[in-house]
């Protein structure tokens, strides 16, 4: 049986105000975008391509922003709210919680879309069962 294998490796989020969006997500990743052009601006996060593009259907806020979730993992989910939240354009959606042993936050870009912090989820294996 042959079994086909599929790697996730570009998530890209289209908006009308791509310098907007880019100097966002400069600060959140802390770093400039690793390939930029005229309408793309793309990040390396982890192992997947991370990038933003102008799109002439694109306007104004999210309609949907629970749509689709972006899930950006770190250890320190307290401490990369705390210095995500003040980045300008960021919209608080729920602070830090816990949710079976994982911490998770939820904030906004300044297009309305939707992202998270969350713990890893080899630590969330790693926890003991009751």
């Amino acid at each position: 049986m042959l079994i086909h294998m599929l790697n996730l490796n570009n998530v890209m989020l289209g908006t009308d105000d791509l310098n907007t969006l880019s100097a966002f997500y400069s600060e959140l990743f802390q770093k400039e975008p690793d390939m930029k052009d005229d309408t793309y601006h793309g990040w390396l996060v982890g192992s997947t391509f991370f990038s933003i593009g102008y799109h002439s259907e694109v306007g104004n806020k999210s309609k949907d922003p629970n749509r689709i979730m972006l899930n950006f993992e770190t250890k320190e989910v307290k401490e990369e709210f705390e210095r995500i939240k003040g980045i300008k354009g960021t919209s608080v959606i729920k602070e830090p919680y816990e949710l079976q042993g994982a911490w998770i936050a939820t904030l906004a870009d300044p297009d309305g879309n939707y992202f998270q912090l969350m713990t890893p989820w080899d630590n969330m294996m790693e926890q003991p069962k009751e």
